[in-house]
């Protein structure tokens, strides 16, 4: 199998990771489960590939999986304006491995393995 299933069905999975995506993307570091962090990190790559072409279909494809959520509400900017105007530009030179997975440790309750996910 290609991917975690999550503890989910496909459709609460798919939910899970568009509400990963859209807050790694507003805030730039989330700190999360560490199986998680793994599956979010591929699609976040893909999101920013999407956001450096920059043409109207990657916003559209970009748009059919990031919600609409607002990011910066000084400047009225939500998630995708932000991905394709403040963060693809920032990896314009960088050819992938926009993410890095840092291990923080187990989680006090439950034990599950932590991990911070960050845009580098």
């Amino acid at each position: 199998m290609a991917y975690a299933k999550l503890g989910r069905d496909s459709a609460g999975r798919k939910a899970l990771l568009r509400d990963l995506v859209t807050d790694l993307i507003i805030n730039e570091r989330i700190q999360t489960t560490e199986s998680k962090a793994k599956e979010l990190r591929p699609i976040i790559e893909k999101m920013i590939t999407l956001g450096k072409r920059g043409d109207l279909h990657a916003r559209r494809q970009a748009a059919s999986f990031v919600r609409r959520e607002v990011a910066n509400e000084e400047v009225g900017q939500d998630a995708i304006q932000k991905l394709f105007e403040d963060i693809a530009p920032r990896y314009e030179e960088r050819q992938g491995g926009y993410t890095r997975i840092l291990k923080v440790g187990p989680r006090r309750g439950d034990g599950a393995p932590m991990a911070i996910i960050e845009l580098v």
